[in-house]
Formats: C-alpha cells, sequence, structure tokens
C-alpha cells in the first residue's frame, strides 16, 4: 500500500517539479514571474490540442513548450526590456494564461486523447533498476516524463552549482550592475533564463493534460503554479530541493483518495484544502528561520537599468 502510494505521490508531484523548477531558474535571473499558473495552463490546452489533433505525442510536448515560452517571453520584453512591474506583470500572464486556456478548451471539454498518445505516456520499467526491491518500484517504473523531471532536476544542478555559466546566472540574480561589471551580458542571461522557466512550465502543464489527465478538463491546473511558486520558497532556490518538495505536495495531493480506502471519513473540503494550509505553514516556518543559505537572490523582483549603476 505505502509502494503504490508513493508512486503516485511522484506522479501526482511532477507537473509541481517542472513549475517549481522553472520558477526557480527564473528566479535566479533575478526576475519574480508570478504568471505561472497561466504558462502551465497555456502548456495544457496547447499541448492537448495539438495532441488530439495529431495523435503525435512528441509534436503536443513541444507545442505546449513553445505556447508557455512565448507567455515567458511576453513577461521578459515588459519586465527586462520595458522594466514594468513584474508582480503585477506575473498577474496579468497568469490571467492571460487563464484566459486563453478558457478560451480553446471551451471546445476540447470531455474530449480524450488518441490511444497512440497515451500509450506513448505508459509507465516505462527501467531495466535492472525496477528490480530493486521497493524503490526500484517506486522511482523506476514510471512514465517518460517522470525521467525526464529527475534528469532537468539533476543537470539544473549541476548547471547551477558547478559551471561558469550557471555562476553568471547566480551573479545576475545577486547583483546585476555587478554581474554588468564582471562583463556578463545581463539582458540575455534574464531573457534566456525566464524562456527556459517557462518551457519548464508548460512541461508541466502538459504533463496535466497528456499523462495525468489524458482528457481536457476546465482549469486543469487547479492552482498547483500558485503552490509552484511557494514551494520556490519551500526549496530555498535549491534544484534538489524541489524534487523532494513536488513529491511531498504531490503526496498531500492524492492522500484524500488514499484515504477513503480505509473508511476515514473527513470532508472533501477540508482535504483540498490539506495542500494550501501546509503551503501557508510552510512559508512561516521558512520566514522564521531565516539565514544566508535560505534567502532569496538579493536582485529578485528589481528592474535592472544599466545607465543607473
Amino acid at each position: 500500500m505505502l509502494v503504490s502510494f508513493l508512486t503516485a505521490a511522484i506522479q501526482a508531484g511532477t507537473p509541481l517539479l517542472f513549475a517549481t523548477l522553472g520558477e526557480t531558474i527564473t528566479e535566479k535571473s533575478g526576475n519574480l514571474n508570478l504568471g505561472v499558473e497561466g504558462m502551465m495552463l497555456m502548456g495544457a490546452v496547447f499541448g492537448f490540442q495539438i495532441g488530439l489533433s495529431t495523435s503525435n505525442p512528441v509534436l503536443a510536448l513541444v507545442g505546449a513548450v513553445v505556447a508557455a515560452s512565448l507567455g515567458a517571453l511576453i513577461f521578459a520584453f515588459l519586465t527586462v526590456t520595458l522594466r514594468a512591474n513584474q508582480t503585477v506583470t506575473g498577474l496579468v500572464l497568469s490571467i492571460f494564461g487563464s484566459g486563453v486556456a478558457g478560451f480553446i478548451g471551451q471546445k476540447l471539454a470531455g474530449k480524450v486523447l488518441p490511444n497512440v498518445v497515451k500509450n506513448f505516456f505508459k509507465p516505462v520499467k527501467v531495466p535492472l533498476l525496477a528490480d530493486v526491491p521497493y524503490v526500484g518500484q517506486i522511482l523506476f517504473n514510471q512514465d517518460l516524463l517522470v525521467y525526464l523531471g529527475y534528469i532537468v532536476i539533476i543537470l539544473s544542478g549541476i548547471y547551477l552549482y558547478h559551471t561558469r555559466k550557471g555562476l553568471n546566472l547566480r551573479v545576475t540574480g545577486e547583483n546585476p550592475a555587478a554581474a554588468d561589471a564582471a562583463g556578463i551580458n545581463v539582458s540575455l542571461y534574464k531573457y534566456l533564463h525566464i524562456l527556459i522557466g517557462g518551457a519548464l512550465c508548460g512541461l508541466g502543464g502538459a504533463y496535466l493534460s497528456l499523462v495525468y489527465v489524458p482528457a481536457w478538463q476546465e482549469n486543469i491546473t487547479a492552482g498547483r503554479g500558485w503552490i509552484a511558486v511557494a514551494l520556490v520558497i519551500f526549496a530555498t532556490w535549491n534544484p534538489y530541493k524541489v524534487l523532494l518538495g513536488s513529491y511531498f505536495f504531490g503526496g498531500l495531493d492524492i492522500i484524500g483518495f488514499r484515504l477513503q480506502k480505509f473508511n476515514i471519513r473527513l470532508s472533501q473540503y477540508i482535504l483540498d484544502m490539506l495542500p494550501y494550509v501546509v503551503t501557508i505553514l510552510v512559508l512561516i516556518a521558512i520566514s522564521l528561520r531565516r539565514s544566508k543559505d535560505n534567502a532569496p537572490p538579493k536582485g529578485l523582483g528589481e528592474p535592472y537599468f544599466r545607465e543607473e549603476r
């Protein structure tokens, strides 16, 4: 029973993993993008529409990534080039993405993906590793996007903490004026990593509509984008902690269904509130134990104007 719960928790946490990692990378560049929910919805609806129309899972994923990246590009242009308020721009992007998903999704309600797409994302056992007792069943009998999540987390950690480009990114987020003085193209780093962050948010949305719920539902993200924003703080802007936090909240998301099997009767409304209540408690706990290790980038949310340095 525990193995099946943890297996399902990883699946439920995968969209959060992509979205949280995307926002982490964006914030490492010094930009606060609150449009995660909107970008996830754009990725979800375009991925589903393309998958439904073409029966091609790869094109569906590409479409989801491109759609969310375009949303991130709008955010980057407004906040980096025009130096608009990042908080307001992110909120507008979230509303915009919700509107786009609602407009396109009204024609998709109740439709189910073709079997060729669903079969592409069926769980695949990793040879040898899947045979390891307990751990193998939980971690290595999953679908392709779960495995992609493992890989992206590892690569992101290596990139941020063990490469020169990653160091340049962290300097850009901490002190863009110092980065500029050192010859780092601040605008390029911001644009590039905002787009990467948007692409990952699109993957998170695509996972929901193509794998987790291979049928279209209105508001399919159900607030996961906002949880992802909070999870960045929970993970203290560290990709490896993103992995743990995402799967933990994935478990909270499905715990209600598991409790029903034990005839534990709790109001569904309380169970639906649980991830958000825990999110609030986590934010309080992080705020109370502030330290240099869990502090956000110093330049987060501040527009950079080169002529002012």
